[in-house]
């Protein structure tokens, strides 16, 4: 029931983006999704991140059987492109096969399995494909909220940020200083964020083929509803980040543009002050911005992604926990040296994580008085953070050293009360049961 519940709200959401899009004159994310079956796909390694984490109802033999036929498909689909000579241009030479196999085993379940088999492969294939959607679906979200939002709030954001120091003007400086290597390092860290989330979820779902069933709680299900609940903020507080508001952007807009190669126009900055001139403190007011730049900053997801990936990979080996610990503070680096977001901004996406995780933990284990608690303080913070973003960033860059330590301490306290009443750990696992026939894939 739950997770018929969660697959009809998951196709309704699709669909009500589909036709929002649909009225700005865009593909949606559903005829997205279904053009990658034939062309090119934009998101070729996260169609195979998608395929592997779908494999985890399968048995080994399956596995090396489903992973041959994505690899044979995209054989196939080359061949043909070369043939015909179609440049691949704005995609992914490979990601078809692993798309069209993930639809195979959708079509197995439904025709060649009954019982508690079909629902297991379903509900693989559905995380596969959710993975994969969401991706669009916040592309879509962008899209919109930069079609919507015509006025941004970053001189707001930009003043505020004064309480840190501008953490991202000091940050886009040293990027800057390290030349191509640095940017290029920082920023296949900074894209394949989804991808480091599908290798701590494999992790995490590793004995799903043996016990026939899922874990009640695992690091897709917040990453997936942290990417449905942010851009809903973006409409509320619509960002640009310093990059755009305060310089040109031309440099970083061919790894931020989803939808068009044309950078914006110098006429919609403030200035051309980032990264080497300071922002000038002063009453800040709404600013008009462009049509094609995302309002994508307040709170910044990436760090909240990232924040989450952190935690769950706590109770992993030490090579993931490793890497849970070397993403989060490259995507905090990159976030801010690529002049993303304003150092506010990550304070709300690590106060928005913690937030999230809690309250889906207590959702698994059963809502109790501490759980409460940690989750309406988290929003409580979130909110107080966001209203004094908007109402009070003179004060707060006039008084930085009262201020700054105040916005830390109120993370802090966040991350504090989620470390002591949630416990990070494993997902919790279902109780053993016997062993039953694994069927065959074909």
């Amino acid at each position: 029931m739950l997770w018929g519940t969660a697959g009809v709200v998951a196709l309704g959401f699709l669909v009500a983006l589909e036709v929002a899009a649909r009225r700005c004159g865009l593909p949606g994310p559903i005829s997205n999704q279904v053009g990658e079956l034939i062309f090119p796909p934009k998101s070729g390694f996260l169609l195979y991140a998608s395929l592997a984490l779908m494999m985890v109802v399968l048995t080994w033999r399956q596995r090396f059987i489903a992973m041959g036929a994505a690899l044979g498909i995209d054989v196939v689909f080359l061949v043909v492109r070369w043939a015909a000579d179609v440049k691949v241009t704005g995609g992914h030479p490979f990601g078809n096969g692993a798309l069209w196999v993930m639809v195979g085993c959708a079509v197995i379940a439904v025709t060649r399995r009954t019982g508690e088999e079909r629902v297991l492969l379903l509900k693989g294939v559905g995380l596969g494909l959710l993975l994969v959607a969401g991706r669009k679906a916040g592309d879509i979200w962008l899209i919109i909220t930069s079609k919507t939002r015509p006025m941004v709030l970053d001189q707001y954001v930009a003043t505020a940020d004064h309480a840190l120091g501008e953490p991202s003007w000091l940050a886009g400086r040293v990027i800057t200083a390290t030349g191509s290597i640095g940017f290029n390092f920082l920023d296949i860290v900074y894209g394949q964020l989804a991808v480091a989330a599908v290798v701590v979820a494999l992790y995490q779902l590793r004995n799903v083929a043996a016990e026939r069933r899922f874990p009640g709680h695992h690091l897709v299900r917040t990453f997936l509803v942290i990417g449905l609940l942010g851009p809903a903020i973006y409409m509320i507080f619509p960002v640009v980040g310093p990059v755009f508001a305060y310089g040109t952007g031309a440099e970083h807009w061919a790894s931020v543009s989803l939808w068009s190669p044309t950078p914006p126009s110098e006429q919609w900055a403030v200035g051309d002050l980032w990264p080497i001139t300071p922002s000038p403190i002063k009453i800040p007011h709404h600013m008009p911005f462009d049509e094609i730049t995302p309002r994508n900053c307040m709170p910044s997801l990436h760090t909240a992604w990232a924040t989450v990936i952190f935690i769950h990979s706590r109770n992993s080996p030490r090579v993931l926990r490793f890497a849970g610990t070397f993403w989060l503070i490259a995507t905090l680096t990159a976030t801010l040296g690529f002049g993303y977001h304003y150092g506010v901004d990550l304070i709300a996406g690590v106060v928005f994580a913690c937030t999230i995780e809690a309250a889906l933990r207590s959702l698994d284990r059963g809502w109790d008085r501490s759980g409460i608690q940690l989750v309406a303080y988290g929003t409580t913070v979130f909110a107080a953070l966001l209203l004094s973003y908007r109402y009070l960033p003179l004060q707060m860059a006039e008084h930085p050293w009262v201020s700054g330590p105040l916005l830390v301490l109120a993370m802090a306290s966040v991350v504090y009360g989620f470390a002591r009443n949630a416990a990070p750990g494993e997902p919790r696992t279902a109780p053993e049961r016997e062993p039953e026939p694994q069927p065959e894939l074909i």
